[in-house]
């Protein structure tokens, strides 16, 4: 693989913006990311391709570790997992955040300790519980009624089981109604304003083998303003000074979850860690000491933003298409590989890469392989109006919630991640093979 030396690089241009810290054009259409070209990459593994740029996540673990130095850091495991990346997030030491069996199990079996797992799910199976008592995971969010009962039958009289309540702070927020999980009206935790949220807590203390560590909110994805934040602050203390009266309770936690946003798009708005950080720290130690109350640890799960902008999705273009006034532009990927513009209409900012051209931009769509009307991936994008079969196209900020929504529709196979850094490549998950497909029909 060519390492490209750093006399080589030339600045990075604004509409690199939203790529990792170490992309850089060492000549007029080329572009490297950790020090490999990207077009390499797409011929040594094939399109479509996820790269994730080893040191991007590392630098993002370190600036939340150091914006919050006093809180505990989960990452949000449902953004994109695999070993490589529980490595990672261990060795930066951040906790992690799962949301099933197989998340946590793919954890502890890298070697992750499950002390430092919380598991959440608004409806956990019985195989989810089972898990994460064996493994002896650190915490479990409680999120319906019926769940205290099943888990405190689970861990049985004798056991022993730390717990936090997800409350619902009734507050608006995130990229899309689709992915707002702190209002009322949705199935994630329970309502602080009709009482649902108390009565589980209560129920919660009569469980003697379930130790109530803390309360828990999230409150969306592709959050980028703070004052969401702010405002479940005041409303989760005001919760906490009414268990503090009522039940005489401190909590010495207070999981204000995750869902900050990221720039897609050069030019979009991103959430800021140390801003958040000194803001909701002010917040929370005024809310706690007007109630008369400790201030509890905090925990955030920043996922998206940890992930996102560490990777890179490359697709070779497989035809072009002038139909009416619109031209399309298909590639070998789509909503297999990516669902987030079809399920959130989500704007990505493609870039030809691997050739040098000098014709002017054209506004053309970008769409997928499926026999889907609605597989887009990037509708009225600018690219060179030279655009032709056999090009690459390269996708910023593509490391969160694609290959971890990734799907088998018309049995494309899911595409390989690679990890560059420091000039080298190496493969972290392997490209699913009609070998793989075909092994799991066993109905013939």
């Amino acid at each position: 693989m060519t390492t490209v030396p750093d006399s080589a690089v030339a600045p990075v241009d604004a509409d690199l913006s939203v790529w990792p810290a170490s992309a850089a054009e060492p000549r007029p259409g080329a572009l490297a990311v950790g020090g490999v070209p990207l077009a390499e990459i797409a011929d040594r593994f094939g399109t479509p391709v996820y790269v994730l740029d080893e040191a991007e996540v590392r630098t993002r673990c370190r600036a939340y570790r150091d914006a919050f130095p006093d809180a505990e850091i989960l990452y949000a495991a449902k953004a994109f997992l695999c070993r490589a990346m529980i490595h990672w997030v261990d060795e930066e030491g951040l906790g992690l955040d799962v949301c099933s069996a197989g998340e946590l199990e793919l954890a502890v079996t890298t070697g992750f300790p499950a002390e430092r797992i919380v598991l959440h799910g608004n409806a956990k199976s019985p195989r989810d519980l089972e898990t994460a008592l064996r493994l002896g995971v650190g915490r479990i969010v409680i999120d319906s009624p019926s769940e205290i009962a099943r888990l405190a039958a689970a861990v049985g009289p004798r056991g022993h089981q730390k717990v936090m309540v997800r409350v619902a702070p009734g507050i608006s927020a995130g990229g899309h109604e689709k992915i707002r999980t702190g209002t009322e009206d949705q199935k994630f935790g329970l309502s602080i304003s009709d009482g649902c949220a108390q009565h589980a807590i209560t129920r919660t203390l009569d469980q003697p083998q379930l130790e109530l560590t803390g309360l828990h909110c999230h409150l969306g994805s592709q959050i980028t303003s703070v004052e969401p934040y702010l405002t479940a602050v005041r409303r989760i203390a005001a919760l906490m000074a009414g268990l503090h009266g009522q039940h005489g309770l401190v909590l010495p936690e207070f999981d204000l979850g995750g869902g900050h946003g990221i720039a897609y798009r050069p030019g979009e708005p991103a959430l800021d860690p140390t801003t958040l950080a000194r803001e909701v720290r002010t917040e929370l130690t005024g809310a706690c000491a007007a109630a008369g109350l400790p201030v509890p640890r905090l925990i955030i799960e920043p996922g998206r933003a940890i992930a996102g902008p560490a990777g890179i999705a490359l697709y070779r273009v497989l035809a072009v298409k002038r139909t009416g006034e619109r031209t399309y532009v298909a590639v070998d990927g789509g909503m297999s590989d990516n669902p987030r513009p079809a399920l959130y209409g989500v704007r990505y900012a493609p870039r030809l890469i691997g050739r040098r051209t000098t014709a002017e931009p054209a506004l053309v769509t970008v769409v997928g392989r499926h026999c889907e009307a609605g597989d887009v991936l990037a509708a009225d994008v600018e690219l060179p109006a030279d655009v032709r079969p056999g090009d690459l196209l390269a996708v910023p900020a593509a490391g969160a919630y694609h290959l971890s929504m990734a799907s088998g529709y018309n049995l494309v196979g899911r595409p390989p991640v690679a990890a560059v850094r420091d000039g080298r490549a190496r493969l972290l998950v392997r490209r699913e093979s009609l070998d793989d497909i075909r092994s799991r029909d066993v109905g013939l």
